[in-house]
């Protein structure tokens, strides 16, 4: 669905029960709307009930999907086994051997008492995770998009961009997606509008098949084609959303594995200390930076780093930039400092506004889950 109209967006607030609506007699079709916990029925006899007027809020008509992971009816034989599983150092190992075979059988202790270990998280390729970020660095500034492509955008503004960021913030929360996938989509909207022009009608498309293409990409169980064509209340057609996928991977050289924000904030948080409540705050203020062009200007982490030392500041922590952030994020605080007031103004507007225009990212970030940051 094209989400604008040529009176730069006359019906910006409309966000009602037709979601996004352009202006009457404009020929722009609307996002779906629906119930605020999922799907509309499907019961035979039963019509879909619509949001009125007074819940402007929900777009989407999306639920979370529900894992398609079934739990294992049968346990593998050789986990059903007497022999405790634990991990042992060589020397307690033979220690109990040689304790074992030195008592009768009568005698002979059942279990050997031996101090619980953290659970190594295998994933986390601990070994290699200087060298992945080392990687990381190097290769963020190879895949930016180009900070003012509004320019070479006839048809387009940075408004229209906004409005369809917090639309695909809002899609990301229903579906519960990873941040990973978010950041991502973001990543491929930017850099496709960087090469090729686009007529308004088009812009939901192109968020829609990036959202789609990230989903696949980083997501287990992603979301079929059917409900991202479904999210747009059938806007575009399967055929059309699969062309769009193609000319995508295309404009951008099947080059999908980039650097995101997503990918530094870990490492970044945890060298920073952030306990869940902190993690959060920094989460809502990069998010922010999602809806405003101006953030493009900046690599990811130089947007992670400035997000942090934001929300150091607004937590008071001392000092607010530690020597040890400066090493791991690559950034000094002076280095930092324009990109925090951009953030620091984002983060004011949303809050005195309670989201304003954009309720997406407020509305995420006010649940028990996040803290309610």
């Amino acid at each position: 669905m094209p989400i604008t109209t040529q009176t730069e967006f006359a019906a910006l607030g409309h966000c009602g029960k037709f979601g996004l609506r352009g202006a009457a007699g404009s020929g722009l079709r609307s996002m779906r709307t629906g119930r605020e916990n999922g799907y509309p029925s499907k019961t035979a006899g039963q019509r879909s009930p619509r949001l009125g007027p007074g819940f402007g809020a929900d777009i989407t008509n999306i639920s979370g999907k529900a894992s398609k992971l079934k739990p294992l009816k049968h346990m593998p034989q050789l986990l059903k086994a007497e022999i405790p599983v634990t991990t042992l150092s060589l020397e307690t190992a033979l220690q109990a051997l040689s304790l074992e075979t030195a008592l009768p059988a009568q005698g002979r202790p059942q279990t050997v008492a031996v101090a619980k270990t953290e659970p190594v998280n295998a994933q986390a390729v601990a070994e290699y995770a200087n060298d992945i970020e080392d990687q990381l660095f190097r290769q963020e500034v190879t895949f930016l998009p180009c900070a003012d492509y509004m320019d070479m955008q006839p048809d387009l503004t940075s408004k229209m961009r906004t409005i369809l960021m917090d639309w695909l913030i809002e899609v990301h929360m229903k579906y519960r997606l990873r941040s990973e996938t978010l950041h991502l989509a973001v990543n491929l909207i930017d850099r496709h509008l960087s090469r090729m022009p686009i007529v308004r009608r088009r812009l939901q498309l192109i968020g829609v098949c990036a959202m789609f293409i990230a989903a696949k990409f980083e997501e287990i169980t992603p979301p079929e084609i059917n409900d991202w064509v479904y999210i747009t209340d059938k806007a575009y057609t399967k055929e059309e959303l699969l062309g769009m996928e193609c000319t995508m991977l295309s404009a951008l050289s099947f080059k999908i594995v980039v650097p995101t924000a997503a990918h530094f904030f870990h490492g970044f948080q945890k060298a920073n200390g952030c306990n869940d409540m902190h993690r959060s705050l920094a989460q809502y203020i990069l998010e922010l930076s999602i809806l405003d062009i101006q953030t493009l200007h900046f690599a990811p982490s130089h947007l992670v780093a400035a997000a942090l030392l934001l929300s150091n500041e607004i937590l008071e922590g001392r000092p607010a930039w530690p020597s040890l952030m400066a090493t791991q994020s690559h950034h000094t605080e002076p280095e930092l400092r324009t990109c925090v007031e951009l953030l620091r103004r984002l983060f004011d507007s949303d809050r005195m506004a309670a989201g304003g225009q954009w309720q997406a990212v407020h509305k995420k970030f006010s649940l028990k889950e996040h803290h309610s940051v």
